[in-house]
């Protein structure tokens, strides 16, 4: 009798995992309209250029207006003929952590400068538009991405440095004394990095940067995107659904 109790209770289903908590009408995560497309939020992360997680992500997830997360997913499947993906950085962002940015711009904390800014003054990142008091990404229809080889395994992820090493410039060419591998293609700079050679059409990168730059921008633009023109990686749907709402709330 010992024994069927024991085998019983060892074939017991575990709980069904907590359900997600819902989103705002017309919002989805990506996860679940294009599991293919990886995702590496680095503001749920420390590895920012403020060196610790923004308020309001609460979990490392991509949240999108639907039309957004649709069109994105079509752009996925056309690279993917090609051997190619994607990775998200950033999709929908707080308006919460937009304000975490503007008070960070008013603190001395230089910390993660030679990551992100390393030729750029902090006191400019606004005038520069490097930074705002309102985001697109606010709006739920601009996405921070990069193209990645398939398939979209472990090995697209960014390789982080060390907590005691120091900090590998952002404007430096790939290589073991260069900038941070990040498990992408060759863009020329590395995510977030915000100097003039982040700049879509910047003329001070190598030729295979450019052809991956190019390739990106097209296929976004096919699908609907529009690019940012001093950053590589952002892009915004231009019919998005709430050009006028700026949304906040949190990630998770």
């Amino acid at each position: 009798m010992v024994v069927a109790d024991t085998v019983r209770a060892d074939t017991v289903a575990p709980p069904p995992p907590a359900p997600l908590p819902p989103l705002p009408d017309g919002f989805v995560r990506l996860r679940e309209v294009a599991p293919g497309i990886a995702q590496e939020m680095r503001y749920a992360t420390a590895y920012n250029f403020i060196g610790e997680p923004i308020d309001g992500y609460l979990a490392p997830e991509c949240i999108l207006a639907e039309e957004a997360a649709t069109a994105l997913a079509g752009v996925a499947q056309t690279l993917a003929r090609s051997g190619l993906g994607l990775k998200v950085y950033d999709c929908y962002r707080p308006q919460t952590a937009v304000n975490h940015f503007a008070r960070w711009t008013g603190v001395p904390d230089q910390s993660m400068k030679e990551a992100f800014y390393p030729a750029e003054p902090k006191g400019s990142l606004f005038s520069r538009g490097y930074i705002s008091t309102r985001s697109g990404h606010s709006r739920g229809a601009t996405v921070d991405l990069t193209l990645v080889r398939l398939p979209a395994t472990a090995s697209v992820l960014t390789t982080f440095p060390t907590a005691d090493g120091p900090l590998p410039r952002c404007d430096q060419p790939l290589g073991p004394d260069g900038r941070l591998d990040e498990g992408d293609l060759d863009m020329g700079t590395a995510y977030d990095c915000f100097t003039h050679l982040a700049s879509t059409d910047s003329g001070g990168i190598t030729a295979a940067a450019r052809r991956n730059r190019d390739r990106l921008r097209a296929a976004m633009s096919v699908a609907g995107f529009r690019n940012y023109s001093k950053e590589w990686w952002h892009f915004s749907l231009r019919d998005e659904p709430h050009p006028r709402t700026y949304f906040d709330f949190p990630v998770e």
